[in-house]
C-alpha cells in the first residue's frame, strides 16, 4: 500500500544520515547557508553542490523553508492562510475542486503545502493553487493530453503537473474540469 506525504517523509528523515552521510538539522543549516531563499533554489544548489537526490533535497528545502504540512502547523492551517485575505473570496472555488476529488475515491489524498494543495493517490495527480486575487489554478497530471480549450499546457506554471485549467467561481468546476480530474486521478 502507498505510503501517505507524512510517513514517506518520515521515512527519509529516519535514513537520511545513512543515505546523505548528513542528518537533517545538518542539511537544513547548509541550505539556509547558501543563502537561496526559494525552493527550487535550494534543490537546484543541493542536487549540484552536493550531489544529493531531488527527493532528499525537495524535503530539505521544505523543512529549510517550513513549507511542508509539518513544519507549518498542519494542512488546515496551510489552507487557511492560502485563502486569507484578499484572496479569501478565491476559497468557494477551492471547496468546489475538493468536493469533486473527494467523489473520485477513498484513496485520495488532500496533502496541503505553503502555497498549494497537493491531491494524490498513488502520486500527485492534481493540484489547486490560489495564483492571483481572482483566480485559483487546476493543475493536472494528464499524460498526452493534448491542449484544447480550457485545458492549457501547464509551460511555466507549475513544473509538477502537465496542464493547467484556470477557475474563476466555483461553477468552473464543471463536467470537463470533473472529468479531467477523474482522468488524472485514474492515470496515478
Amino acid at each position: 500500500m502507498a505510503k501517505s506525504p507524512e510517513e514517506m517523509a518520515a521515512s527519509m528523515i529516519a535514513n537520511m544520515k545513512k543515505n546523505t552521510g548528513k542528518t537533517l538539522e545538518q542539511w537544513v543549516a547548509i541550505a539556509t547557508k547558501s543563502g537561496e531563499e526559494k525552493h527550487g533554489a535550494i534543490v537546484k544548489f543541493l542536487k549540484a553542490d552536493h550531489a544529493m537526490t531531488h527527493g532528499f533535497a525537495n524535503l530539505v528545502a521544505h523543512k529549510t523553508l517550513k513549507s511542508d504540512a509539518g513544519s507549518a502547523g498542519g494542512g488546515d492551517a496551510l489552507v487557511t492562510a492560502q485563502y486569507a485575505g484578499p484572496k479569501a473570496n478565491l476559497k468557494p472555488i477551492y471547496d468546489s475542486v475538493i468536493k469533486a476529488v473527494s467523489a473520485l475515491g477513498k484513496d485520495v489524498e488532500v496533502s496541503p503545502k505553503k502555497t498549494y494543495v497537493s491531491l494524490r493517490r498513488n502520486k500527485q495527480f492534481a493540484l489547486v493553487q490560489p495564483s492571483t486575487k481572482t483566480r485559483v489554478d487546476l493543475g493536472l497530471n494528464l499524460k498526452d493530453a493534448p491542449a484544447k480549450g480550457r485545458l492549457e499546457k501547464s509551460g511555466s506554471f507549475n513544473a509538477m503537473v502537465s496542464h493547467r485549467v484556470r477557475l474563476e467561481k466555483p461553477g468552473d468546476v464543471d463536467k470537463d474540469v470533473k472529468a479531467w480530474l477523474k482522468k488524472a486521478y485514474a492515470e496515478s
